[in-house]
């Protein structure tokens, strides 16, 4: 079975608020047996429109990727979110080759 992945594009209006999020958001992802593979960092822009900080996050399937944004804490800490920044995600099913 394939990996899932979230991929988050943020702009953070508000880094003090933004810290409730993630506070907010741990219980969900330490449910989901999350694991950051990035999470903010340096990066360097080629196409399109950046936005300030990135973050990819590994899931054991995509089913379990879905279930970590659908469940209450994570809802609880997208309600945080979405006052204090601007986010684009996405799932993604991983590439077993």
């Amino acid at each position: 079975m394939a990996k899932g992945y979230w991929i988050a594009r943020v702009d953070v209006r508000d880094p003090e608020g933004y810290k409730a999020y993630v506070a907010a958001a741990k219980p969900a992802f330490e449910a989901h047996g999350a694991k950051f593979l990035a999470r903010g960092g340096e990066f360097t822009a080629l196409e399109g429109t950046a936005r300030s900080r990135n973050v990819v996050i590994e899931f054991d399937s995509v089913e379990t990727a879905r279930a970590c944004y659908e469940s209450d804490d994570y809802q609880k800490a997208k309600a945080i979110r979405q006052t204090v920044a601007e986010a684009e995600m996405i799932i993604i099913e991983g590439y077993d080759g």
